[in-house]
C-alpha cells in the first residue's frame, strides 16, 4: 500500500484525448523526466493507485499526452480527469537532480520529522497549506494537535533527506498554545 508521505505531486491530469484512452497532463517536472519514473500514482477513492505508462508524447516542456496501461477508451480515461499526478518520492530524489529540476517542491517534506534548534522535536509534517501567499507546513505534534509553521527558507537550518528530518530555527513563541 502506498502512503501519502511516500509520494510527491508532479502535476495533474487534464482531459481525455482521442478515443483510445490517451489523457493530457500538466506537469511540474520537465516532460522528458516523466518517462523515467516507474509509475504514476493517483488517489482513487482514497487509495493511492499506481498506473504504468506505455507512452509519453510531449506537447510542450511541461505538458504531455499519456497512454496508461489498462486505460483503453475515453470513458476509462475520464476517471482520471483533474486528479493529481504523483510519483514515488524516493525516485523523485534520484531522477530530479539539479540538472532536471529547479528545486524540491514543499510536499517532498510530507512525512519528515521537524525539530526546532532550541526546543527539539516539534512533530511530523503531515501536509502543506498553500491556500494563502504564506505557505505553511502543517505539523502533527506528539499530543495529536496540529500546528502551522511558516515554510520559509530563512527558518530552515538543516535538511537531512536520509533521516527525513528538517531542522528549523523557529521564532520564539510560535509553538506556544
Amino acid at each position: 500500500m502506498i502512503n501519502r508521505d511516500e509520494i510527491i505531486e508532479v502535476g495533474f491530469y487534464n482531459k481525455p484525448h482521442g478515443v483510445n484512452g490517451e489523457i493530457s497532463a500538466s506537469l511540474d517536472v520537465d516532460v522528458d523526466v516523466l518517462g523515467r519514473f516507474s509509475c504514476l500514482i493517483s488517489d482513487i477513492d482514497g487509495i493511492y493507485v499506481p498506473f504504468f505508462m506505455s507512452s509519453v508524447l510531449p506537447k510542450s516542456s511541461f505538458a504531455a499526452l499519456l497512454t496508461i496501461d489498462g486505460i483503453n477508451n475515453e470513458q476509462e480515461a475520464s476517471l482520471l480527469v483533474n486528479k493529481e499526478l504523483f510519483v514515488l518520492k524516493r525516485e523523485y530524489a534520484d531522477i530530479c537532480s539539479d540538472e532536471h529540476c529547479d528545486e524540491m517542491p514543499l510536499d517532498y517534506f510530507i512525512g519528515f520529522s521537524m525539530i526546532d534548534d532550541d526546543l527539539g522535536e516539534v512533530g511530523k509534517i503531515v501536509d502543506i497549506d498553500d491556500s494563502t501567499a504564506n505557505i505553511l507546513f502543517v505539523v502533527q505534534r506528539s499530543d495529536g494537535g496540529l500546528v502551522s509553521i511558516p515554510a520559509a527558507d530563512d527558518l530552515v537550518s538543516e535538511v537531512d533527506t536520509d533521516k527525513m528530518v528538517i531542522a528549523m530555527s523557529l521564532p520564539q513563541g510560535l509553538l506556544d498554545n
